[in-house]
């Protein structure tokens, strides 16, 4: 295993840093420092053709002009904050309107759009990345001086993205990476002929803003029961209401029954890859690319919907607003901890 450091780019006066760890099993991991973003994950086919596996760009500028969060660390919170402002004890904090006047995945210039510090994880069984950054009092509407971590490490077939947190006074944290996966490889083809299980009874139903109505729909009998495994396409010729509102397919939280026990699974069997996802979040947000339609290209590729597919493991969205839903309520001095582990095989 190894891990090497390059510049990446310039930002102002801030240098950009890539950093790229390779395991012994031929998967490749890179990342850089403006907002922690994985630009790559290359890993073989069944016929042992390495490939990337992720969306992203060779250069900062397409970063800064079209990306839709490629890859990066979304918060201070994942999802959207309807009306774009939150109650805690009694005091209201307005925050950034970035989303149709609500606030979308920790405003403007949230954790993604960031240069973070970092520094180098080298050990017998594992190399890795640690970030660190210091997101101020008062920051995209947020109270408290947060200091945040997450740390990326990468070992046999398991990458792992670590989440920690600490702030000086009572605030909101729920964080969760933004990756989009095309598993066919160098995207030669979009991803609705991947198949996906997960270990989900229930989806959260959603407004036409993408905001939860704070409804726990059941999955079964619809498009949205993955349990057995599913197509994506499904969703996409699908005429359930949902399905239509979020653009033909899916930009949905689903609340999982289990944890670190292979709850998600999402594979392509013309290429043999397969990739487990295994977190301590109770949800993840299945966003199928059902607008990544743009004047841009991605590596070469014109960008286009369904070209990649997020599984954003996070707290669910909006659960200020929901007293019903698990909270994402950090009082002043705890610690927040999250961890969500990636396994990389072939068919």
């Amino acid at each position: 295993m190894r891990i090497t450091k390059t510049k990446f780019a310039e930002l102002g006066n801030q240098d950009i840093y890539e950093y790229t760890l390779v395991n012994d099993q031929g998967i490749t991991v890179s990342c850089i420092t403006y907002g922690c973003i994985i630009t790559k994950i290359v890993t073989p086919d069944r016929h042992g053709t390495s490939q990337n596996i992720v969306l992203g760009f060779d250069n900062l500028e397409d970063y800064l002009n079209h990306s839709p969060y490629f890859g990066a660390v979304v918060g201070r919170v994942a999802g959207r904050i309807k009306g774009a402002q939150f109650e805690l004890d009694g005091v209201t904090y307005p925050l950034v309107q970035n989303n149709n006047g609500n606030h979308l995945h920790g405003g403007t210039v949230g954790f993604d759009a960031v240069v973070w510090e970092a520094r180098m994880i080298e050990t017998e069984n594992e190399i890795g990345v640690e970030f660190f950054y210091m997101s101020p009092d008062g920051e995209e509407g947020y109270p408290g001086n947060l200091d945040m971590r997450v740390t990326y490490t990468l070992n046999n077939n398991e990458f792992l993205i670590s989440y920690n947190g600490v702030c000086d006074q009572k605030t909101l944290l729920n964080v969760t990476n933004h990756t989009y996966f095309n598993l066919s490889g160098d995207t030669e083809r979009d991803i609705l002929d991947h198949k996906l299980q997960l270990k989900s009874e229930q989806y959260l139903e959603l407004t036409d803003e993408l905001l939860p109505t704070g409804e726990f729909v059941n999955v079964d009998e619809t498009v949205f029961d993955f349990r057995e495994g599913r197509a994506i396409r499904d969703g996409f010729i699908s005429d359930h209401p949902q399905n239509l509102l979020a653009g033909r397919g899916y930009d949905h939280p689903f609340f999982l029954n289990t944890n670190h026990d292979e709850e998600i699974i999402l594979w392509d069997e013309k290429s043999g890859r397969k990739l487990t996802v295994e977190t301590d979040e109770c949800g993840v947000v299945l966003y199928t690319g059902n607008h990544l339609e743009g004047n841009f290209s991605v590596r070469g590729t014109k960008s286009r919907n369904y070209l990649g597919l997020c599984l954003e493991t996070q707290g669910l969205p909006d659960s200020i607003h929901h007293p019903h839903f698990p909270s994402c309520v950090l009082d002043k001095n705890e610690e927040y901890w999250s961890v969500t582990k990636y396994i990389f095989v072939i068919l």
